[in-house]
């Protein structure tokens, strides 16, 4: 198992230093914090196959990458960043169905050879991205056996998500949705505080702004969260896990053991 771990951040590590230099200066992070779980769990051949196609890009909270029926050009693969998919109601009411950070990709439906998104791609957690344009891409993954191994793994622990979701949203209370939800983004961002808006907060959940303030209160009065001003901190993680419904082990359980 170490050794498992000490050869994906040693590829990680070779992703760095050689990326090429974007024309957007802008638009890039001065560095990777860490590196995209799938991309480091590719062997040594594959990524020198990748990494000419490879950009770093910094993704922006808030930032829309897809809307539902637009073509995928691109797929990001988050280092420190966090993207929620999230589908549309009646054109503009929204809710959330999964949510991808380091461990996967944004664009899973590139990887079926479909190139429209059924889902709107919303930044959630500000951070660095690697990003591939569609073509070069679907080329990479029609050569490339580990690169078609370790998305169709993802592929499977997102459908998973995806679905567990869907259940969670129907029969749990939304303080442990809130509760499973924050650890998510926990285990993702590997950071607190992170900021995130009460009005953010009802898209994610699927309920109205007044019952997301209930329920983060709830977290606060027993000491779980702080949440002041769209900024949350953990301050209890055991705590928190134990308030949160049983989705997020089995969320989690899938993601560790794929």
């Amino acid at each position: 198992m170490e050794m498992d771990i000490a050869n994906r951040v040693s590829v990680a590590n070779r992703l760095i230093p050689t990326l090429p230099r974007p024309k957007d200066p802008t638009r890039i992070a001065k560095r990777i914090p860490e590196a995209n779980n799938l991309l480091a769990a590719l062997p040594r051949k594959e990524c020198r196959h990748l990494i000419d196609e490879l950009e770093q890009v910094a993704l922006t909270y808030g930032e829309v990458l897809y809307e539902p029926g637009e073509q995928i050009k691109y797929v990001y693969f988050p280092n420190d960043s966090i993207v929620s998919l999230l589908t549309l109601v009646d054109q503009h009411q929204a809710l959330e169905v999964g949510l991808v950070g380091r461990e996967g990709m944004v664009g899973v439906p590139l990887a079926l050879e479909i190139a429209i998104s059924p889902v709107r791609a919303l930044v959630q957690g500000t951070g660095t991205a690697m990003r591939m344009k569609a073509t070069p891409f679907l080329k990479e993954l029609r050569r490339s056996q580990p690169l078609q191994r370790e998305l169709h793994r993802y592929t499977y622990t997102l459908m998973a998500q995806i679905t567990q979701t869907a259940a969670c949203n129907r029969f749990h209370v939304v303080e442990a949705r809130l509760a499973r939800w924050l650890l998510m983004t926990h285990d993702r961002m590997q950071s607190s505080p992170f900021r995130l808006t009460q009005e953010f907060l009802s898209h994610m959940l699927g309920v109205r702004r007044v019952g997301v303030t209930k329920a983060a209160r709830t977290l606060q009065q027993n000491k779980l969260i702080s949440y002041s001003r769209g900024n949350i901190t953990i301050l209890d993680r055991k705590g928190l896990e134990a308030a949160a419904c049983s989705c997020y082990e089995i969320v989690k359980d899938m993601h560790d053991g794929g």
